[in-house]
């Protein structure tokens, strides 16, 4: 399945999950808490939902302050401490973030609690920097863009964000030199 077909088929299920929790809320107005099913679904609603990350840095997120390059199909590409790939924002400034508020349910920044180290596969450490947010959070950034991670990616290795316009702008895979990736995203074909 196609990435547009993924995110259409998620954003079907979130809707229908959505509409299944107001449907159990119970008749006549009465508050969802009143019903043991629809606390159940709104549990797992919710659980979905804090599944993505946010804004606040997670033990994760501030454990993953490497960032390294992978060969993927899209060639060598920023992965962080997990191998994870990551992404830049064309609609970032230098060493500034304009991505903020639901964009970072979706793109979670990469935050660190010092400065990022260079990982392997050729990552200039001279390139890694951090910007800071407007909470106060440090963000990597590598040749001045800062980095994200994308939820659609599930495992290491996923480039699902390459090429998403989203937010009012297109995401890239960054590769080693600090330039965007704008190698169209592969269909492998593959599902979920």
């Amino acid at each position: 399945m196609g990435t547009i077909s993924r995110r259409a088929t998620a954003m079907g299920t979130a809707l229908l999950c959505t509409a299944t929790v107001a449907g159990c809320s119970g008749g006549g107005g009465a508050p969802a808490e009143k019903s043991g099913a629809s606390k159940d679904l709104a549990a797992a609603s919710a659980t979905a939902t804090i599944a993505t990350p946010t804004a606040s840095p997670s033990p994760s997120e501030t454990a993953v302050g490497k960032v390294s390059a992978r060969s993927t199909s899209l060639g060598k590409i920023l992965v962080d401490g997990e191998g994870r790939t990551l992404y830049l924002f064309e609609a970032d400034k230098e060493n500034k973030s304009t991505c903020t508020g639901d964009c970072v349910k979706i793109w979670p920044p990469l935050i660190v609690t010092g400065k990022p180290e260079a990982g392997t596969g050729g990552v200039k450490g001279d390139l890694l920097s951090t910007a800071t947010r407007d909470n106060g959070a440090k963000q990597a950034t590598y040749n001045g863009h800062p980095l994200y991670r994308f939820t659609g990616d599930h495992k290491p290795g996923d480039t699902n964000g390459q090429g998403d316009v989203s937010f009012h702008d297109t995401w890239y895979v960054i590769g080693r030199s600090g330039k965007k990736n704008t190698t169209p995203q592969q269909n492998t074909g593959g599902g979920y």
